[in-house]
């Protein structure tokens, strides 16, 4: 059973981060032709939908060995890698997103959606490396 789980939790990171990756990258001013706002309303939706996978199959592979995992600073750098990227994604959404998918915008709020889709980018890198290493 294990291993399965492991299968339903990297499938839902692969839905979580690699549409989060391709809206970061229009972000950064790849794929100008397409609207910011299509873009993210189609990929993050997509994003949206693998926490549903992502969340349960985390939590239950920690069940599986919580007293191990208690113990372990890469385990408790990632947690605090996905809270860093969980702010960093609600900031983004409550605060630039709107204002980006607009047609005019500042230099300042394009300088703003770019760090904030170098702090994902960055992110979930490291909780993805977090995650291997933990398997280790």
């Amino acid at each position: 059973m294990y291993p399965a789980l492991e299968i339903v939790h990297i499938s839902g990171i692969v839905l979580l981060v690699g549409p989060a990756f391709m809206f970061d990258l229009r972000l950064l001013g790849f794929a100008q032709k397409i609207s910011v706002d299509v873009l993210g309303r189609f990929l993050l939706s997509w994003s949206r939908r693998a926490l549903m996978l992502v969340i349960p199959s985390g939590i239950l592979l920690f069940i599986t060995n919580a007293t191990t995992l208690g113990y372990d600073p890469v385990f408790w750098t990632k947690m605090g890698l996905l809270v860093v990227a969980g702010l960093n994604a609600f900031g983004f959404h409550r605060y630039t997103l709107r204002i980006v998918s607009s047609l005019d915008y500042t230099s300042s709020l394009r300088l703003q959606a770019k760090l904030h889709a170098i702090i994902s980018i960055v992110a979930w890198l490291s909780i993805i490396a977090c995650g291997r290493l933990l398997a280790y």
